[in-house]
Protein backbone atom coordinates (compact mmCIF):
# COMPACT_ATOMS: atom_id res chain seq x y z
CA UNK A 1 0.00 0.00 0.00
CA UNK A 2 0.83 3.61 -0.54
CA UNK A 3 -0.27 6.53 0.26
CA UNK A 4 -0.13 10.08 -0.21
CA UNK A 5 -2.21 13.01 1.29
CA UNK A 6 -5.33 12.53 -0.24
CA UNK A 7 -4.67 9.38 -2.49
CA UNK A 8 -4.41 5.91 -1.97
CA UNK A 9 -3.03 2.86 -4.25
CA UNK A 10 -3.34 -0.78 -2.81
CA UNK A 11 -1.51 -3.44 -4.65
CA UNK A 12 -3.54 -7.42 -3.61
CA UNK A 13 -1.40 -10.35 -5.80
CA UNK A 14 -3.93 -12.90 -5.48
CA UNK A 15 -2.42 -15.75 -6.65
CA UNK A 16 0.15 -16.65 -9.01
CA UNK A 17 -0.82 -14.59 -12.47
CA UNK A 18 -3.42 -12.91 -10.80
CA UNK A 19 -3.66 -9.20 -9.67
CA UNK A 20 -5.66 -6.48 -8.24
CA UNK A 21 -4.43 -2.70 -8.30
CA UNK A 22 -6.96 -0.12 -6.18
CA UNK A 23 -5.72 3.60 -7.01
CA UNK A 24 -7.96 5.95 -5.13
CA UNK A 25 -6.90 9.53 -5.99
CA UNK A 26 -9.00 12.63 -3.88
CA UNK A 27 -6.71 14.86 -4.28
CA UNK A 28 -6.79 17.83 -6.82
CA UNK A 29 -4.16 16.66 -8.62
CA UNK A 30 -3.22 14.24 -11.42
CA UNK A 31 -1.34 11.20 -9.79
CA UNK A 32 0.94 8.80 -12.01
CA UNK A 33 1.16 5.13 -12.24
CA UNK A 34 3.29 2.88 -14.52
CA UNK A 35 4.27 -0.85 -14.68
CA UNK A 36 5.51 -3.36 -17.04
CA UNK A 37 2.97 -5.77 -17.54
CA UNK A 38 3.80 -8.74 -20.32
CA UNK A 39 1.73 -9.68 -22.96
CA UNK A 40 0.55 -12.77 -21.60
CA UNK A 41 -2.17 -10.53 -19.50
CA UNK A 42 -5.33 -10.06 -19.90
CA UNK A 43 -6.20 -6.52 -18.23
CA UNK A 44 -9.82 -5.04 -16.93
CA UNK A 45 -9.98 -1.64 -15.61
CA UNK A 46 -12.96 -0.23 -14.08
CA UNK A 47 -13.49 3.59 -13.08
CA UNK A 48 -15.73 3.43 -10.25
CA UNK A 49 -16.01 7.11 -10.58
CA UNK A 50 -13.97 10.50 -12.20
CA UNK A 51 -11.72 9.32 -15.55
CA UNK A 52 -8.30 8.05 -16.11
CA UNK A 53 -6.16 8.33 -19.47
CA UNK A 54 -3.98 5.14 -20.53
CA UNK A 55 -0.76 6.09 -22.59
CA UNK A 56 0.51 3.46 -25.08
CA UNK A 57 3.65 3.31 -27.37
CA UNK A 58 5.70 5.89 -25.66
CA UNK A 59 2.98 8.56 -25.37
CA UNK A 60 1.80 8.34 -29.46
CA UNK A 61 -1.29 6.63 -28.38
CA UNK A 62 -4.18 7.22 -25.40
CA UNK A 63 -7.36 5.70 -23.86
CA UNK A 64 -9.52 6.89 -22.10
CA UNK A 65 -11.83 5.51 -19.11
CA UNK A 66 -14.62 7.38 -18.41
CA UNK A 67 -16.58 7.37 -15.30
CA UNK A 68 -18.93 4.22 -14.66
CA UNK A 69 -16.65 2.92 -17.96
CA UNK A 70 -14.24 -0.34 -18.03
CA UNK A 71 -12.35 -1.49 -20.64
CA UNK A 72 -10.61 -4.53 -21.30
CA UNK A 73 -7.37 -5.13 -23.27
CA UNK A 74 -5.42 -8.06 -24.15
CA UNK A 75 -2.98 -8.60 -26.79
CA UNK A 76 -0.67 -11.62 -27.11
CA UNK A 77 1.51 -10.07 -29.46
CA UNK A 78 2.78 -7.05 -27.85
CA UNK A 79 3.28 -5.90 -24.52
CA UNK A 80 0.98 -3.56 -22.90
CA UNK A 81 2.81 -1.55 -20.04
CA UNK A 82 0.39 -0.03 -17.82
CA UNK A 83 0.95 4.22 -17.58
CA UNK A 84 -1.95 5.81 -16.20
CA UNK A 85 -2.87 9.25 -15.19
CA UNK A 86 -5.81 9.09 -12.61
CA UNK A 87 -7.45 12.12 -12.64
CA UNK A 88 -8.48 14.22 -9.56
CA UNK A 89 -11.45 13.07 -7.26
CA UNK A 90 -11.53 9.44 -9.62
CA UNK A 91 -11.59 5.49 -8.36
CA UNK A 92 -10.05 3.11 -10.52
CA UNK A 93 -9.81 -0.63 -9.93
CA UNK A 94 -7.52 -2.73 -12.56
CA UNK A 95 -7.31 -6.83 -12.30
CA UNK A 96 -4.53 -7.99 -14.42
CA UNK A 97 -5.09 -12.13 -14.99
CA UNK A 98 -3.00 -14.06 -16.82
CA UNK A 99 -4.60 -16.08 -19.62
CA UNK A 100 -3.83 -19.30 -18.08
CA UNK A 101 -5.82 -18.05 -15.18
CA UNK A 102 -8.65 -16.66 -16.86
CA UNK A 103 -8.98 -20.05 -19.25
CA UNK A 104 -9.48 -21.61 -15.67
CA UNK A 105 -12.03 -19.53 -14.67
CA UNK A 106 -14.29 -19.90 -17.63
CA UNK A 107 -13.36 -22.73 -19.35
CA UNK A 108 -17.23 -24.16 -19.06
CA UNK A 109 -18.35 -20.80 -20.43
CA UNK A 110 -15.30 -20.35 -23.54
CA UNK A 111 -18.39 -20.53 -25.67
CA UNK A 112 -19.61 -17.09 -25.67
CA UNK A 113 -16.37 -15.68 -24.17
CA UNK A 114 -14.59 -15.91 -27.76
CA UNK A 115 -11.29 -14.52 -27.44
CA UNK A 116 -10.64 -18.12 -25.40
CA UNK A 117 -11.28 -20.24 -28.17
CA UNK A 118 -8.52 -21.33 -29.78
CA UNK A 119 -8.88 -19.79 -33.12
CA UNK A 120 -8.67 -16.68 -31.48
CA UNK A 121 -6.02 -16.82 -28.59
CA UNK A 122 -3.61 -15.22 -30.52
CA UNK A 123 -5.77 -12.13 -31.64
CA UNK A 124 -6.02 -8.67 -30.08
CA UNK A 125 -9.30 -7.42 -27.96
CA UNK A 126 -10.36 -4.36 -26.85
CA UNK A 127 -13.71 -3.61 -25.01
CA UNK A 128 -15.17 -0.41 -23.85
CA UNK A 129 -18.29 -1.09 -22.08
CA UNK A 130 -20.45 0.59 -19.08
CA UNK A 131 -20.32 -1.09 -15.96
CA UNK A 132 -23.38 -2.86 -14.75
CA UNK A 133 -24.71 -1.61 -11.52
CA UNK A 134 -24.52 -5.10 -9.92
CA UNK A 135 -20.64 -4.54 -10.74
CA UNK A 136 -20.40 -1.14 -9.36
CA UNK A 137 -21.98 -2.57 -6.02
CA UNK A 138 -19.19 -4.85 -5.87
CA UNK A 139 -16.25 -2.60 -7.27
CA UNK A 140 -17.35 -0.09 -4.10
CA UNK A 141 -17.55 -3.20 -1.45
CA UNK A 142 -13.78 -3.68 -2.42
CA UNK A 143 -12.64 -0.34 -2.49
CA UNK A 144 -14.86 0.84 0.85
CA UNK A 145 -13.67 -3.10 2.23
CA UNK A 146 -12.85 -2.67 6.10
CA UNK A 147 -11.78 -6.25 7.01
CA UNK A 148 -9.50 -7.52 9.86
CA UNK A 149 -5.71 -7.87 7.44
CA UNK A 150 -6.02 -11.51 8.50
CA UNK A 151 -8.71 -12.15 6.21
CA UNK A 152 -8.57 -9.45 3.56
CA UNK A 153 -7.31 -11.32 0.56
CA UNK A 154 -10.04 -13.95 1.48
CA UNK A 155 -12.33 -11.25 1.29
CA UNK A 156 -10.58 -9.30 -2.04
CA UNK A 157 -10.58 -13.18 -3.90
CA UNK A 158 -14.13 -13.57 -3.18
CA UNK A 159 -15.09 -10.46 -4.69
CA UNK A 160 -13.49 -10.11 -7.58
CA UNK A 161 -14.83 -13.79 -8.46
CA UNK A 162 -18.09 -12.09 -7.75
CA UNK A 163 -17.50 -9.19 -9.98
CA UNK A 164 -15.75 -11.17 -12.71
CA UNK A 165 -18.80 -13.48 -12.88
CA UNK A 166 -21.17 -10.48 -13.32
CA UNK A 167 -18.98 -8.53 -15.66
CA UNK A 168 -18.69 -11.77 -18.01
CA UNK A 169 -22.48 -12.99 -17.11
CA UNK A 170 -24.55 -13.71 -20.53
CA UNK A 171 -27.49 -11.31 -20.79
CA UNK A 172 -30.18 -13.84 -21.09
CA UNK A 173 -32.63 -10.77 -22.49
CA UNK A 174 -30.85 -9.94 -25.72
CA UNK A 175 -31.60 -12.44 -28.39
CA UNK A 176 -28.72 -14.32 -29.67
CA UNK A 177 -25.45 -15.10 -28.64
CA UNK A 178 -23.89 -12.01 -26.65
CA UNK A 179 -20.38 -11.07 -27.74
CA UNK A 180 -18.71 -7.99 -27.11
CA UNK A 181 -16.18 -8.25 -30.01
CA UNK A 182 -18.53 -9.61 -32.58
CA UNK A 183 -17.41 -6.20 -34.83
CA UNK A 184 -13.99 -7.27 -36.87
CA UNK A 185 -10.75 -5.03 -36.12
CA UNK A 186 -11.18 -3.66 -39.25
CA UNK A 187 -14.30 -1.79 -38.58
CA UNK A 188 -13.12 -0.84 -35.06
CA UNK A 189 -11.21 1.08 -36.15
CA UNK A 190 -13.68 3.15 -38.78
CA UNK A 191 -15.80 3.10 -35.31
CA UNK A 192 -12.49 4.60 -33.34
CA UNK A 193 -12.26 7.30 -36.17
CA UNK A 194 -15.83 8.13 -35.90
CA UNK A 195 -15.53 8.70 -32.60
CA UNK A 196 -12.72 11.14 -32.80
CA UNK A 197 -14.77 13.06 -35.79
CA UNK A 198 -17.68 13.74 -33.40
CA UNK A 199 -14.72 14.78 -30.28
CA UNK A 200 -13.18 17.11 -32.97
CA UNK A 201 -16.64 18.46 -34.58
CA UNK A 202 -18.71 18.52 -30.98
CA UNK A 203 -19.52 22.19 -31.60
CA UNK A 204 -21.21 21.31 -34.67
CA UNK A 205 -21.05 17.10 -34.89
CA UNK A 206 -21.50 15.77 -38.73
CA UNK A 207 -25.48 13.62 -38.77
CA UNK A 208 -25.06 9.78 -38.50
CA UNK A 209 -25.36 9.66 -42.16
CA UNK A 210 -22.26 12.04 -43.00
CA UNK A 211 -20.16 9.85 -40.38
CA UNK A 212 -21.60 6.95 -42.05
CA UNK A 213 -20.00 8.14 -45.35
CA UNK A 214 -17.22 9.54 -43.92
CA UNK A 215 -15.86 6.53 -42.28
CA UNK A 216 -16.95 4.15 -45.15
CA UNK A 217 -18.86 2.24 -42.92
CA UNK A 218 -22.69 1.23 -43.10
CA UNK A 219 -24.89 3.18 -40.96
CA UNK A 220 -26.36 -0.30 -39.02
CA UNK A 221 -22.80 -1.20 -38.67
CA UNK A 222 -22.03 2.35 -37.19
CA UNK A 223 -24.94 2.75 -34.69
CA UNK A 224 -24.49 -1.67 -33.89
CA UNK A 225 -20.84 -0.91 -33.66
CA UNK A 226 -20.16 2.13 -31.89
CA UNK A 227 -22.72 0.85 -28.98
CA UNK A 228 -20.35 -2.86 -28.55
CA UNK A 229 -17.06 -1.13 -28.76
CA UNK A 230 -18.24 2.23 -26.44
CA UNK A 231 -21.21 0.38 -24.38
CA UNK A 232 -23.56 3.65 -25.54
CA UNK A 233 -24.91 5.26 -28.93
CA UNK A 234 -23.03 7.82 -30.93
CA UNK A 235 -25.06 11.44 -29.55
CA UNK A 236 -25.32 9.80 -26.30
CA UNK A 237 -21.60 8.93 -25.60
CA UNK A 238 -20.88 12.81 -27.21
CA UNK A 239 -23.31 13.49 -24.44
CA UNK A 240 -21.43 12.63 -21.93
CA UNK A 241 -18.53 13.47 -23.70
CA UNK A 242 -19.63 17.11 -24.09
CA UNK A 243 -20.28 17.28 -20.46
CA UNK A 244 -17.53 16.01 -19.37
CA UNK A 245 -15.17 18.61 -21.43
CA UNK A 246 -17.57 21.66 -20.16
CA UNK A 247 -17.25 20.54 -16.38
CA UNK A 248 -12.89 20.67 -17.03
CA UNK A 249 -13.28 24.21 -18.87
CA UNK A 250 -15.22 25.46 -15.72
CA UNK A 251 -12.68 24.12 -13.41
CA UNK A 252 -9.93 26.01 -15.28
CA UNK A 253 -11.75 29.51 -14.68
CA UNK A 254 -10.54 30.65 -17.87
CA UNK A 255 -14.06 30.93 -19.35
CA UNK A 256 -17.67 32.02 -18.39
CA UNK A 257 -20.36 29.84 -18.37
CA UNK A 258 -22.09 31.32 -21.89
CA UNK A 259 -18.07 31.02 -23.67
CA UNK A 260 -18.50 26.99 -22.09
CA UNK A 261 -21.52 26.50 -23.78
CA UNK A 262 -20.47 27.61 -27.29
CA UNK A 263 -17.59 25.53 -27.13
CA UNK A 264 -19.12 22.18 -26.66
CA UNK A 265 -22.03 23.43 -29.18
CA UNK A 266 -24.91 24.83 -26.92
CA UNK A 267 -25.97 28.35 -28.57
CA UNK A 268 -28.21 29.90 -25.92
CA UNK A 269 -26.97 29.31 -22.31
CA UNK A 270 -30.16 27.86 -20.96
CA UNK A 271 -29.99 24.69 -23.43
CA UNK A 272 -26.43 24.34 -22.22
CA UNK A 273 -27.45 24.63 -18.23
CA UNK A 274 -30.50 22.66 -19.01
CA UNK A 275 -28.17 19.65 -20.36
CA UNK A 276 -25.13 20.28 -17.75
CA UNK A 277 -27.87 19.89 -15.31
CA UNK A 278 -29.74 16.89 -16.54
CA UNK A 279 -25.89 15.20 -16.46
CA UNK A 280 -24.58 16.74 -13.20
CA UNK A 281 -27.67 17.32 -11.17
CA UNK A 282 -26.59 20.87 -10.59
CA UNK A 283 -26.06 24.42 -13.06
CA UNK A 284 -22.58 25.06 -14.25
CA UNK A 285 -22.56 28.48 -12.12
CA UNK A 286 -23.65 26.10 -8.38
CA UNK A 287 -20.51 23.83 -9.43
CA UNK A 288 -17.96 26.21 -9.94
CA UNK A 289 -19.20 27.93 -6.53
CA UNK A 290 -18.69 24.84 -5.18
CA UNK A 291 -15.56 24.29 -6.12
CA UNK A 292 -14.65 27.91 -4.86
CA UNK A 293 -16.15 26.92 -1.69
Amino acid sequence: MKNTAESTFNETNLENGFLLLEFINDSMETQRFERDIDNSFIQLHFSIHGNSKFHFNGGTYTLDVLEEHSILLYNPQQRLPLNLEIKPKSALVSLLVSIEKFHSLFSNEAGYIPFLSEENKNRKYYDDSIIKPTVLIVLKQLINANVNSSIRNLYIKGKIYELLSLHFQKDESIEGEYCPFLVDERDVSKIRKAKDIIISRMAEPPTLQELSNEIGLNLKKLKEGFKQVYGDTVYSFLFDYKMEHARKLLESNRYNVNEVGLQVGYSTASHFIAAFKKKFGTTPKQYVLSLNS
